[in-house]
């Protein structure tokens, strides 16, 4: 049986690569997303931004934990982290409807992205992965706030795979108001992650 430090090490190590992936993720999708005018992707860069910063906040309470400090002093940092990602990821939410609806309106194209589409595809494999590892993890050391970072990847997954769908329609048939419509099918994911980080945030009050 694996003891609760061994298991806080490969929490680490499994947080330190995902930290490392949305970095590499936020750099592409968004820089991709300004090139090709996409709010697809841009909307998917800055999503992927918060990961870093909620995967940050996990790292930060795993290396607590890893040195014995109390719990409460774990949990404020969570209540505060929850309550500034979901605030965000809303107010993300609110600037996506926008856009869509006024590139909707305007009759906006967005381009095709080779990059953008790469980075997709490779979300939608890698991120199911990532979650049943941290979601392993987490049960074994009784650690809720792991489980839940594996639930963000599997909404990351389900957004990768709305990026993929609609830059690839873009991209085969040429349809001007694909990457509209499906950056507001996003919008679902973006504004269900916050609500639920939201509530996570005052949950622990």
């Amino acid at each position: 049986m694996v003891n609760n430090t061994e298991l806080t090490k490969q929490g680490l190590t499994t947080e330190y690569f995902s930290l490392a992936w949305m970095i590499f993720e936020f750099a592409v999708g968004f820089s991709s997303g300004l090139a090709a005018g996409s709010i697809l992707l841009i909307a998917f860069g800055l999503d992927s931004f918060l990961e870093i910063i909620s995967g940050s906040t996990l790292i930060w309470r795993l290396r607590k934990e890893a040195n014995g400090a109390p719990s409460a002093e774990i949990l404020h940092a969570e209540k505060k982290s929850s309550l500034i990602v979901g605030t965000i990821l809303i107010l993300l939410g609110i600037y996506v409807t926008f856009v869509s609806l006024f590139n909707l309106f305007a009759h906006s194209a967005a381009d095709t992205s080779v990059s953008g589409i790469s980075i997709a595809i490779a979300s939608v494999v890698l991120m199911p992965i990532l979650a049943v590892r941290k979601r392993h993890i987490g049960k074994a050391m009784h650690s809720d706030a792991l489980v839940e970072d594996g639930m963000c990847n599997i909404t990351c997954a389900y957004m990768a795979g709305t990026v993929l769908i609609g830059s690839l329609l873009t991209a085969l048939f040429n349809l001007w108001w694909v990457d509209s419509v499906a950056a507001l099918v996003l919008v679902y994911f973006i504004v269900s992650e916050g609500i639920e980080s939201l509530q996570n945030g005052l949950k622990k009050e």
